[in-house]
C-alpha cells in the first residue's frame, strides 16, 4: 500500500527491509551534503580569514610607522619601524611562511615598478599620516630615480617646499643622497634646512696652532716638478718652519739655491696672516690633479672646514678655501669625499651672501660637483655670472667677460662708484648699487644667457708681481693659449657667442681668436662668435707704457706694460692678423673710447689709450666722456654705456634671444 506521500506503507508482520530502503538512502545523501557543505565552509572561511590577516599584516609592514614621527616632531632624526622584542612573534611555521610570503610579494611589485619606470612607494605603500608627510617620502623616492627627468623634477618639487616642519627638513638632510643634496643646494632660495651642517671635528690641542697643519700638509704635498709660482707660494708659506717641518722629510726646502730663496722672517705676523699665505699656496697646488688627491688623502678637507668655521670674520681666507674646493671639484672621483666633509650646507649658505665674489666662489665650486645638469667644467679663473642656479630657462647662448691689465672678473665690471659728495640723490639709492652689472642688469634683461667673467694675474710692474715666473708666461700669447684651454672645458663654443672686453682684456681676445682659427680643435669659438665689444682697447698701443708712476715702475715695467708700447710691432701684427679674418667672418663689432684723463696715483694724469688707438678698423667707434676705468662701469642702468652695449647683445643675437 501507498500512503498519502506515494511511499509503500509497511504492513504488520512483514518483512520492512526492502520497504524501508528509499527512505535510509535520501537520508544518508543529505548527511553527506551537509556534512561536505560543513567542511567546504570550514574551509572557505578559514581561508578567507587566512588571507584577510595576510593581507592586513602585508599592508602593515609596507605601512610607514608614523607614530615615532608624530611624537617626536621637534627632533631631527629618521624613523624607521622598530621590530617587536616578543620571542612568541618569532616562532613557528606560521610566522616563517608569512616572511617569506612577504619577501616573494616586495620582490615582486619592486620588479614591476621598476620595469613601469615609476616609485614602488607610490602605487603599493601606504601611509597613515598627513598629504605632505606621504609627499616627502614619494619626493625621496623618485630623486633617487634612475630617470633623469623623474629625478631633476623630484628635486626640484622638494626645493620648492617651503610649508614642511624642522623634522620634516631634517628628515631629507638625512636620507637624501648626494647628487640630490648637491641640486638642493643649487636651487634659488633653497631652505638651508635641507642640509646637515659639517660633521664635527675632533678637538686639536692648545698648543697645536691651524698654520702648523697647514704647514705640515703643504709639506706632504708633491715637491718636484712644481709650477714656479707653487714653488714660491709654498716656500713662502714654510718659511718660518721649514727646518722642523723638513726633518720630518729627511731634508731642507730647496727651489734652485740654499734654503728658502723667496722667504721672508714672518715671526711677528699674526697667525691669519700665516694661514692666508699657506690657503694661497694649497690654491697652486690644487690646480694639479695629483695633488688634489694628496690633499684629500692627508684630511685637507677636514682641515680647511675647521679653518673655514673658524675664520667667518675673514672673507679673504673664506674666499681661497671656497677656490681650493672648486678646484677639487673637478675631479669627479672626489666629489664623494667633498659632500661629506660636509660642504655642500657651506656651498649652499655662501651662494645667499651678499656679496658677489663670494656667492660666485660658491656657484663655480657647486657647477663644478653638478654633474646632472651640468656638462660643462669651470676651471680655476672661470666664473659663471648667469645662470649660478638651476633653471628650466635654456641658454641660447653666451657672454663672456675679459678684464684688462690690473683689473678682475668682478670688480672691472662693476657699477660706477657713487660720489656721495657729488650726486646725493645717487647715494640715496645706493643700495640698487651693482657690484657686477653683467649679473645683475645684463641677466635681467637677457635671461637666456649664460654670462662668464674669466680672471687673470696682471701686474704694472714686475716688483707687484705675485710670484716670480718667467717672463714669456705673462704674454699675451701665453696666457691666450691658457685661457683657450679653460674657455673650451667650459663650452665656450658650443653656442653663439659674444665677447666683452676692457683695456688689455681686448688685445687678449683678438689674440685667442687668432689662435683659435689656426687650430681645428677650437674652431668652433671662431665659428660660432657673433659680435665683440670693446671698451678702450689699446690696438695701436698706449701710453701708459711710457710713464712710471715711480722709479720703481721706470725701472722694471712688467711684460704687460712692455707689450702696450705705442706702436709696438708685435700689437700692429697681431691687429694685422685680426683683421685679416675678421672681416671673412664678418664679426659685428663695437668700440668706445674714452675722452677723459685717467688719474694714475697722487701725480699723473694720464688719457691711456687716445682715440686713435682705440679706432679698430671695423666696425663702430663711440667716444664717451669717461676716463679709462670708468669706461666700462656704466653709472645706472639706463646709462647710455649700458643701454648701448646691451642693444648690440640684442642685436647679434637676436635669432637666438628673440626679443
Amino acid at each position: 500500500m501507498q500512503n498519502s506521500y506515494g511511499l509503500a506503507k509497511t504492513e504488520p508482520g512483514g518483512s520492512g527491509c526492502g520497504a524501508n530502503l528509499p527512505i535510509h538512502a535520501e537520508e544518508k545523501k543529505l548527511f553527506m551534503i551537509g556534512k561536505i557543505a560543513k567542511v567546504t565552509g570550514s574551509l572557505i572561511l578559514g581561508g578567507f580569514v587566512f588571507i584577510t590577516y595576510e593581507v592586513l599584516s602585508l599592508k602593515k609592514l609596507l605601512q610607514i610607522d608614523t607614530q615615532a614621527i608624530h611624537q617626536e616632531k621637534l627632533k631631527s632624526y629618521v624613523y624607521i619601524r622598530t621590530t617587536s622584542v616578543n620571542p612568541s612573534d618569532y616562532q613557528g611555521i606560521t610566522y616563517h611562511a608569512r616572511k617569506e610570503i612577504h619577501k616573494a610579494v616586495r620582490k615582486i611589485l619592486e620588479t614591476e615598478a621598476k620595469i613601469f619606470r615609476r616609485p614602488f612607494s607610490e602605487q603599493f605603500s601606504t601611509f597613515d599620516g598627513e598629504d605632505h608627510e606621504c609627499a616627502l617620502w614619494l619626493l625621496l623616492k623618485r630623486s633617487q630615480s634612475e630617470d633623469k627627468e623623474v629625478r631633476l623634477q623630484a628635486v626640484q618639487d622638494l626645493a620648492n617646499n617651503s610649508h614642511w616642519h624642522d623634522y620634516q627638513y631634517g628628515t631629507v638632510a638625512q636620507t637624501c643622497d648626494q647628487r640630490t643634496a648637491i641640486g638642493l643646494a643649487r636651487s634659488k632660495d633653497i631652505d638651508l634646512r635641507f642640509f646637515l651642517p659639517p660633521p664635527p671635528l675632533p678637538k686639536i690641542k692648545n698648543d697645536y696652532p691651524i698654520e702648523d697643519e697647514l704647514r705640515l700638509l703643504l709639506v706632504s704635498l708633491p715637491q718636484t716638478g712644481l709650477d714656479p709660482c707653487v714653488q714660491y707660494f709654498t716656500s713662502l708659506a714654510l718659511r718660518e718652519s721649514s727646518q722642523t717641518l723638513a726633518a720630518q722629510r729627511g731634508g731642507l726646502w730647496c727651489f734652485g739655491g740654499n734654503g728658502l730663496p723667496y722667504c721672508e722672517t714672518l715671526s711677528k705676523i699674526p697667525s691669519e696672516t700665516v694661514e692666508l699665505f699657506c690657503l694661497q699656496a694649497l690654491v697652486q697646488h690644487s690646480k694639479v690633479s695629483s695633488h688634489c688627491d694628496k690633499i684629500e688623502a692627508k684630511g685637507g678637507l677636514q682641515l680647511l672646514q675647521r679653518i673655514y668655521q673658524l675664520r667667518k670674520d675673514s672673507a679673504k681666507i673664506q674666499r681661497n678655501i671656497i677656490r681650493i674646493i672648486g678646484n677639487m671639484a673637478l675631479d669627479e672621483r672626489l666629489h664623494s669625499s667633498i659632500v661629506r666633509a660636509g660642504w655642500v650646507s657651506v656651498l649652499a649658505e655662501v651662494m645667499k651672501s651678499p656679496h658677489v665674489i663670494q656667492s660666485s666662489h660658491a656657484s663655480r665650486a657647486l657647477a663644478n660637483l653638478d654633474r646632472d645638469t651640468v656638462k660643462e667644467k669651470y676651471p680655476d679663473g672661470v666664473y659663471v655670472l648667469h645662470p649660478q642656479y638651476r633653471s628650466s630657462q635654456p641658454i641660447r647662448a653666451d657672454i663672456l667677460f675679459v678684464h684688462g691689465l690690473l683689473g678682475a672678473a668682478f670688480k672691472t665690471w662693476r657699477q660706477q662708484d657713487i660720489d656721495r659728495r657729488l650726486d646725493k640723490k645717487a647715494s640715496e639709492g645706493e643700495e640698487d648699487y651693482s657690484q657686477c652689472w653683467p649679473k645683475t642688469w645684463l641677466a635681467s634683461d637677457c635671461p637666456a644667457l649664460r654670462i662668464i667673467s674669466v680672471e687673470y694675474d696682471t701686474h704694472l710692474s714686475d716688483w707687484k708681481a705675485k710670484c716670480p715666473v718667467e717672463a714669456h708666461r705673462k704674454s699675451i700669447a701665453y696666457r691666450s693659449n691658457e685661457l683657450l684651454d679653460k674657455l673650451r672645458a667650459a663650452g665656450i663654443g658650443d653656442r653663439p657667442l659674444v665677447w666683452v672686453s676692457h683695456s688689455m682684456g681686448g688685445l687678449l681676445v683678438k689674440k685667442m681668436l687668432v689662435d683659435a682659427s689656426k687650430n681645428p680643435e677650437m674652431d668652433k669659438i671662431v665659428n660660432n662668435t657673433r659680435g665683440i665689444i670693446f671698451y678702450s682697447v689699446p690696438h695701436h698701443g698706449s701710453q701708459l707704457a711710457e710713464y712710471s708712476i715711480n722709479a720703481r715702475y721706470l725701472l722694471f715695467p712688467s711684460v704687460e706694460v712692455k707689450e702696450l708700447s705705442k706702436d709696438s710691432p708685435a700689437l700692429k701684427e697681431l691687429n694685422d692678423d685680426f683683421l685679416s679674418f675678421a672681416k671673412d667672418k664678418k664679426f659685428s663689432v663695437l668700440s668706445f673710447a674714452e675722452t677723459l684723463p685717467t688719474h694714475i696715483g697722487s701725480m699723473i694724469k694720464l688719457h691711456v689709450v687716445p682715440l686713435e688707438s682705440a679706432k679698430l678698423g671695423i666696425g663702430d667707434l663711440i667716444p664717451v666722456d669717461v676716463n679709462h676705468l670708468n669706461i666700462c662701469k656704466p653709472k645706472k642702468k639706463d646709462a647710455f654705456l649700458y643701454q648701448r652695449t646691451l642693444k648690440f647683445i640684442q642685436d647679434v643675437l637676436a635669432q637666438e634671444i628673440g626679443d
